[in-house]
């Protein structure tokens, strides 16, 4: 009885041992599978951080790229801009000489209509005094008055044309002269008179119109 009693506990020794084994086994086998799965997470995880520290560089080079084609726009822009501000002196040369051509042409203008104007004016006054002449129902007295002023007249014209001519010769491109009564007035074009000039032109309206030098009123245009 004692002998099968030791044989039965060694039995029941022996199955506790394989029990023990296998569970040993079980754990090492989890314990294994659970290590090689955390070693893939970490390098799918590392793969993962991998391929977007490399995205990020990519991104980078892109942005410095995209950078260099803005720079140089920027710089094609600015030598346009150049470009165009080395235009604008030739646009205000351009304006300039437009406004000189124009203020010549209205100078020029101006000479030739007041000249048209005066002679018309003379005109008109010669053409007056000369229907009072042809008239018969005035009387001699008035017809001598009318004489007299158209003789006063003519005699002014020649004057002028000869001031004016004498007044050239001094180096003057144009001028024109208006008489009413004692008083003269001479323009002369000219950006500026010089004192000498000046002088020059009174010295020849006091000779040959014979009037005072203070009623010589001269200017320029």
């Amino acid at each position: 009885m004692m002998v099968s009693s030791i044989s039965e506990k060694m039995k029941i020794l022996k199955r506790n041992q394989i029990i023990i084994l296998v569970i040993a086994l079980m754990l090492v086998s989890a314990g294994y599978l659970n290590y090689t799965a955390n070693q893939e997470n970490t390098i799918a995880t590392s793969g993962v951080e991998d391929g977007t520290q490399y995205a990020g560089i990519g991104d980078a080079k892109l942005v410095s790229s995209n950078g260099i084609v803005e720079q140089n726009e920027e710089v094609v822009e600015s030598n346009t801009i150049i470009e165009n501000t080395n235009e604008i002196p030739k646009e205000k040369n351009e304006i300039v000489a437009e406004t000189n051509t124009t203020a010549k042409e209205e100078t020029k203008e101006y000479f030739s209509s007041s000249r048209l104007n005066r002679e018309n004016m003379y005109s008109q006054m010669i053409e007056s005094y000369q229907k009072i002449l042809e008239n018969q129902s005035i009387g001699e007295a008035q017809k001598t008055i009318a004489q007299t002023e158209i003789q006063n007249i003519n005699t002014i014209k020649n004057k002028i044309m000869i001031c004016e001519n004498l007044i050239k010769t001094k180096g003057m491109e144009e001028v024109i002269i208006f008489v009413n009564d004692k008083s003269i007035s001479v323009v002369v074009k000219a950006d500026k008179l010089t004192q000498e000039q000046i002088a020059q032109i009174q010295n020849i309206i006091a000779r040959e119109m014979q009037v005072e030098i203070t009623n010589i009123h001269i200017s320029n245009k």
